[in-house]
């Protein structure tokens, strides 16, 4: 599993001109899943997610987790973070998990963020086109994968 993970002030994700989920301050995180994806990739990415220390402290120092602020996450399925640009000048999504692997994988790291969040987690919607508004915070962005944990 690959995600970005923004820290965001505001996010939202609109579907056929409708509002499916917004927060306010937390994060805004894109999530591929390739077919050789886990429910253990899930929650090593969940437990990271939360326990990633990106907001201010009361010295303006990174010092914080989403917990500690009380923040919302919104994810958001994005496939295409699964592209190979290794030939050519047209990406390849060979590695994306087709939607029997991925919906119930993406499922379940939404829902155990919400368990780990204490809170509902924002998402979109599987296959849909999306239109995702947000204001990137500081900017911070921060890339994970679950090939590179060690």
């Amino acid at each position: 599993m690959r995600i970005v993970i923004q820290r965001v002030s505001y996010a939202s994700v609109i579907i056929g001109g409708v509002c499916k989920s917004a927060i306010k301050e937390g994060y805004m995180i894109l999530v591929g899943i390739e077919e050789a994806d886990e429910k253990e990739d899930a929650d090593w990415l969940c437990r990271k997610v939360i326990g990633l220390r990106v907001f201010d402290d009361e010295n303006g120092v990174m010092n914080k987790s989403i917990n500690d602020i009380g923040g919302e996450i919104l994810v958001i399925s994005q496939f295409t973070l699964m592209a190979s640009t290794k030939k050519g000048n047209r990406p390849s999504y060979i590695r994306a998990a087709g939607h029997e692997k991925a919906i119930p994988l993406y499922d379940y790291f939404c829902n155990e963020l919400s368990i780990a969040l204490g809170k509902p987690v924002g998402t979109g919607e599987f296959g849909a086109d999306m239109k995702v508004e947000l204001l990137n915070n500081g900017p911070v962005t921060i890339c994970m994968d679950t090939k590179n944990k060690e």
